[in-house]
């Protein structure tokens, strides 16, 4: 008897043994399981996060067009700008170069009122050469300056405007045979080409 309760009592600590084993096993796959989980969700979590921190498509092309409007808009307000500085310049310019004429008709208007009733030749012209004078130092102050044209030289179409042709001698065939109306330049630029009568060739 004695031994039976002992095999007895063997075979239940066995058996709670069993069911303990067990009960950790799954108390540890759950807890496995519970972990996994969480991870899952913490790398889905992730995801979303790495997904929200991209801009879309519909965004970058968004954020592009707003770009190019306000890139549009600035140049915009910069050809406004200039086009307004370069009409100021060439209206400042002009009023600058009448201011520097005036004194010019100034002497003409006093030299028109001199000459009524004057019969002296001599001082009209020295008056006119001074007023002429006068005129071309103002207008070489503002750049312009008269080409050096004589007789003989060689025809440039780049500075020459041939009005004629006419017969002339060997030596001035192709070349400036007389000067008709002078030429002029402001800084590198032709104003006015000088018209000249050239030499036919033979």
């Amino acid at each position: 008897m004695k031994e039976t309760k002992e095999k007895v009592n063997k075979e239940q600590e066995v058996s709670e043994e069993q069911e303990a084993q067990v009960k950790d096993e799954q108390v540890e796959d759950t807890e496995e399981q519970t972990e996994e989980q969480e991870n899952k969700a913490e790398k889905e979590e992730e995801a979303k996060e790495e997904a929200s921190a991209e801009p879309t498509l519909e965004e970058q092309l968004g954020e592009a067009k707003d770009k190019y409007l306000r890139l549009y808009s600035e140049f915009e307000n910069f050809r406004r700008r200039t086009s307004k500085e370069k009409l100021d310049l060439i209206s400042t310019a002009n009023k600058d170069l009448m201011a520097d004429l005036l004194p010019v008709l100034d002497d003409f208007e006093r030299a028109m009122n001199a000459s009524e009733g004057s019969e002296d030749i001599k001082a009209l012209r020295e008056g006119m050469e001074l007023i002429q004078n006068k005129l071309n130092k103002s207008l070489q102050n503002r750049g312009l300056k008269k080409m050096e044209v004589k007789k003989g030289d060689e025809f440039d179409d780049e500075k020459h405007e041939a009005i004629t042709q006419i017969p002339a001698e060997k030596k001035l065939e192709g070349k400036i045979v007389d000067v008709v109306e002078n030429g002029y330049t402001l800084g590198e630029t032709v104003v006015r080409f000088a018209k000249v009568v050239v030499g036919a060739k033979q």
